[in-house]
């Protein structure tokens, strides 16, 4: 059968429906809150080549886009020729996965009647996979956790017990994890009954036909696209925090005929600590940036991808090779947007944002009996937060947003249900956004302890603290990172420290980046900021020279 441009559509919205769906199922019976309540997950369906056709709406850049490489790597370590109906498949392999041994992905392939007709994907990351735990302090990835190859998960249908036993052996929480794992491969189960539900529905014996549709024309128009642009070549640079000395990102953006080339040539060498991050991570953003950038329009799926090539010399930071440690690779992968823009922006000014906090601010608590305590216990609390994303052209960086990532920051209520943890604090960080033609967006702030009779170890995730957001085109610098103990005694943005019965940790997350001179903000935003406390009287003199009698003015305004 030859299907027409508008059962083609048809059929390509249902796709994307059957992903969507596929992700909520994963939400809706995930054990983890970072999949709960923060959506640190991806679900996509994929053609029975590996080729990805669509991705669900919900979930992040660094999953999907690292996942849409991972299928073929299952298939090759797999065996097409084994594959079964009722299998599922499993890893959380850093380099032929998502990045990091706490994200677990599940590929289940379709059969529609006998024949092989498509895979479903999806990534969650969990609360604990054992070693150190979720931190930078590892010297090594086999400090980091258990490590599970590319294999079966059920056999025809049969889940692999021995595998669970081993699991449970080696996680701190092993109740959520073998949850998690159930939800990934139940979600994919959703995939496959809706597809087969559609295959039946449009009397369709493969997905070829759709899938050729689908890959031609994301192809085509993408290609458009970069067709659009200059022919021309920039770099880009920032500096962040690093662990114990800074790193340098550098990114040469090359626009040519049916293609942009990213290449990282120039960026620092592998950390001892690990931060550091494998290709497939840092490829994953960096097609996301220019994506975002030039066609945020178009589907993403395996063709509107094609055209965005990044490569890296072996054993710098966006392209760490086994063994080394990559636990937080997310921090080093969130910077690859902005060094990205930073080059891009040379190549078609007033398109991209400011630089904004970047990498989430997230920490763990690891919270235990504290001497002499009767009544407490041992729990792993991970909780996701956000700092302020960069200004854009002609409109103001967004509050507490997850941007590059896009997940969302976890209520307290959550966090503090998931384990004996107080979150004292959670507001806003008035001034904490750089000043500009357009304001960059508010980081947070947050008062972290624990309930009466334990002590912890926070495993602080962080940066921003020496290397604030810039601002971009006369835009100011957002505010930087602040960690301290309760007395005010500095702590560190990044590693694990103790933290005794009745003490706290206060952070303040940094704002993004401001964009354009100052001078050019209307009166009336810089009042309204004020109005609603997202500036002090003393931000509005020193940024943008507002006088007394405009201060006044502003403290009558209804926010």
């Amino acid at each position: 059968m030859s299907l027409s441009s508008v059962a083609a559509q048809v059929m390509w919205n249902r796709l994307i429906s059957i992903v969507e769906e596929q992700a909520q199922a994963l939400v809706r019976t995930a054990f983890s809150t970072s999949v709960r309540e923060a959506g640190d997950l991806s679900a996509g369906v994929y053609d029975a080549q590996g080729r990805m056709l669509a991705q669900a709406v919900t979930g992040t850049p660094g999953h999907v886009n690292a996942m849409a490489d991972a299928v073929a790597h299952f298939i090759r370590r797999i065996g097409r020729d084994t594959m079964a109906e009722g299998d599922v498949y499993i890893t959380n392999d850093p380099w032929e996965g998502t990045g990091h041994l706490h994200d677990f992905t599940m590929v289940t392939p379709v059969f529609h009647g006998d024949k092989l007709v498509s895979f479903f994907a999806c990534t969650a990351h969990v609360v604990d996979v054992g070693g150190r735990g979720f931190g930078a302090d590892a010297h090594s990835v086999y400090e980091e956790g258990l490590h599970i190859p590319i294999m079966r998960f059920a056999d025809r249908g049969t889940v692999d017990q021995t595998l669970l036993r081993i699991v449970r052996s080696n996680v701190r929480e092993p109740d959520q994890l073998v949850g998690d794992l159930y939800a990934l491969a139940s979600c994919n189960q959703i995939g496959v009954q809706r597809l087969n539900d559609m295959m039946a529905e449009f009397a369709l014996s493969d997905l070829a036909e759709i899938a050729g549709f689908i890959l031609d024309n994301s192809r085509a128009a993408t290609l458009a696209r970069i067709a659009a642009l200059p022919r021309a070549t920039a770099t880009g640079e920032m500096t962040v925090d690093g662990f114990d000395t800074p790193i340098t990102l550098c990114a040469t953006v090359t626009v040519e005929d049916q293609r942009i080339v990213t290449d990282f040539t120039g960026t620092s060498g592998v950390d001892p600590k690990g931060i550091n991050c494998p290709l497939v991570y840092a490829k994953a953003y960096a097609c996301y940036a220019l994506k975002v950038a030039i066609a945020p329009d178009i589907p993403n799926n395996h063709a509107s991808l094609e055209p965005f090539e990044v490569t890296a010399p072996a054993d710098t930071i966006v392209n760490a090779v086994h063994p080394a440690p990559v636990a937080l690779r997310h921090i080093v992968g969130h910077f690859v947007p902005d060094v990205v823009f930073n080059a891009f922006d040379q190549i078609v000014p007033g398109v991209v944002p400011a630089e904004g906090a970047g990498c989430l601010c997230n920490f763990q608590v690891s919270l235990r009996p504290a001497p002499g305590a009767t009544e407490a216990r041992r729990a792993e609390v991970l909780t996701f937060n956000s700092g302020g994303s960069g200004a854009r052209p002609g409109l103001d960086g967004l509050n507490a947003t997850a941007f590059p990532s896009g997940v969302m920051t976890m209520p307290v209520e959550a966090t503090e249900h998931a384990g004996p943890v107080i979150i004292w604090r959670k507001e806003l960080r008035p001034g904490s956004g750089g000043a500009g033609a357009a304001r960059g967006g508010l980081g947070q702030v947050m008062e972290v302890g624990a309930l009466p009779g334990h002590e912890f170890d926070l495993q602080a995730m962080f940066d921003r603290g020496a290397h604030p957001a810039r601002g971009r085109r006369g835009g100011t610098d957002g505010a930087p990172t602040v960690i301290t103990r309760e007395d005010g005694t500095p702590m560190r943005v990044k590693g694990k420290q103790f933290v005794p019965e009745g003490g706290r940790v206060h952070m303040a997350f940094p704002g993004g980046g401001g964009y354009g001179p100052a001078s050019d903000r209307p009166l009336s935003a810089i009042q309204r900021d004020m109005a609603r406390g997202y500036i002090t009287p003393a931000d509005a003199q020193r940024d943008y020279g507002l006088t007394q009698a405009q201060i006044d003015a502003a403290e009558e305004l209804d926010p």
